[in-house]
């Protein structure tokens, strides 16, 4: 069964997106947040991680780039419904620079089951593609 860890602090975000993940067969794991969601993947095995951006302590920036120190090729999707411009600010493109520092996927909340979810498989379809041409 794929494997998938939810790291993000928003409880009813996290477990939304636990529900609507395990309704469609993944198993399921949350992080409430930076810091738990790396601590997770040092202790067990995940096929694909979906992180929060804006999340205190630890942001998903951060998260990403220290997953990505820890696995090279595990697929992460970062998510984010906040922008800058809510807060005064030029409009910045957070979830490009979470793609530049190595998600593979990004999406803005809210978003739809059908997004997410096809997020997941091309995710899970392309690390799948690697695994085969580096047995190859």
């Amino acid at each position: 069964m794929t494997r998938i860890l939810v790291v993000d602090d928003e409880r009813s975000v996290a477990y939304s997106i636990q529900t609507l993940l395990e309704y469609d067969g993944f198993d399921v794991v949350v992080a409430e947040d930076g810091e738990a969601g790396i601590r997770a993947i040092e202790t067990a095995d995940f096929d694909l991680v979906i992180v929060d951006i804006f999340m205190p302590g630890i942001d998903g920036l951060e998260t990403i780039k220290a997953m990505r120190q820890r696995n090279a090729t595990l697929p992460i999707i970062a998510i984010s419904g906040f922008t800058l411009r809510d807060a005064g600010l030029p409009t910045a493109g957070v979830l490009a620079d979470a793609v530049r520092l190595g998600a593979d996927r990004s999406l803005n909340k809210p978003f739809r089951r059908t997004e997410i979810l096809a997020a997941v498989a091309g995710c899970l379809r392309a690390a799948n593609v690697a695994r085969n041409d580096a047995a190859a």
